[in-house]
């Protein structure tokens, strides 16, 4: 194993090695992170982590390539949401994410600059090189990522200037995938993973971070609820017509049938919760039946009428 010059700051004897393990409690920082908050913030991600005594950092603010002054090889990239001037973010939901969505193995990964001999892009050429798992902080929002690791750089063009990136079947995985059936189902998860994450983000931004049922406004306690399932092919797309910010216990019973909106935003609770008796929790349900969904902040995105009309077919039928 690397030792820790503390002296130097740097370390010395095998730095293979020491790589090995920053990189290690790197992938350790960044899951517990993840587990904690979802979606990381800039500010979460400001923070580095802490190795040996020291806090190495995570990214770059200023660059999307970045590897750490204690480290070889490079650590991770990102993919930053840009914020638009007086245009709503999500409204180029779709445009920013577009080569994600259309990869069927890997997605594409722009140099830094038009040098490919750059510092930053020798970074993504050695780490081809050499096969090593990288964090990529994927943008799903201004100033949101989510964390995809391992990733591995699987391509490199000097020509294109574009580097090509795979993600492992597994968050534990130590090596590339080896076929394109793992490139393809690894891929698949995080163009899952994307759609959630994004389209919770749209969401409770369209209703300014409040729960459109009770108006809570606390987004860490809201769910983004599609009204038609993404299983359907039809109506099921991830649009902000096809979602409401609903708290977690909303959320649930919406889910249920325990809980309608019809297609003018009336909210109906369900005869079998109407019946019953049984507490402050209870009641924080009951007392919405016969109101009115708050709207969201721009009229174009409420809710989808015909969708919500399907879904209170099969809330009536729960009946």
């Amino acid at each position: 194993m690397g030792e820790f010059d503390d002296v130097a700051g740097s370390f010395r004897f095998n730095q293979a090695d020491a790589d090995a393990d920053i990189r290690s409690a790197a992938f350790a920082a960044v899951r517990q992170l993840t587990q904690l908050h979802g979606n990381l913030t800039a500010q979460h991600l400001s923070g580095g982590f802490q190795f040996r005594g020291r806090r190495i950092p995570l990214i770059n603010p200023q660059r999307g390539i970045f590897k750490p002054q204690q480290m070889q090889q490079l650590l991770s990239i990102k993919t930053v949401y840009p914020r638009p001037g007086r245009k709503v973010w999500y409204d180029d939901q779709r445009e920013v994410h577009q080569q994600i969505y259309n990869g069927d193995e890997t997605v594409d990964y722009a140099f830094m600059g038009s040098d490919p001999n750059a510092a930053d892009n020798r970074w993504l050429r050695d780490a081809f090189n050499s096969r090593t798992p990288i964090i990529y902080f994927l943008g799903t929002a201004p100033g949101l990522y989510q964390a995809v690791m391992p990733a591995f750089l699987v391509g490199f063009d000097a020509k294109s200037l574009k580097a090509r990136v795979a993600f492992a079947p597994s968050e534990f995985a130590t090596a590339e995938p080896q076929t394109a059936g793992e490139r393809r189902y690894a891929l698949r998860m995080v163009k899952q993973r994307l759609h959630q994450a994004s389209f919770r983000e749209m969401v409770i931004s369209a209703y300014g971070g409040k729960c459109a049922i009770s108006g809570l406004p606390e987004p860490l306690l809201l769910d983004a609820a599609h009204i038609v399932g993404d299983i359907d092919e039809q109506y099921g797309q991830p649009t902000i017509g096809n979602g409401i910010p609903l708290s977690k216990i909303h959320h649930a019973a919406f889910d249920a049938q325990l809980i309608g909106i019809d297609s003018d935003f009336k909210i109906h609770v369900s005869k079998k919760l109407l019946d019953l008796r049984d507490g402050p929790t209870l009641d924080a349900l009951l007392n919405f039946h016969g109101r009115t969904l708050l709207p969201p902040r721009r009229e174009k995105d409420r809710p989808d009428r015909d969708r919500l009309a399907l879904r209170f077919e099969k809330f009536k039928s729960a009946a």
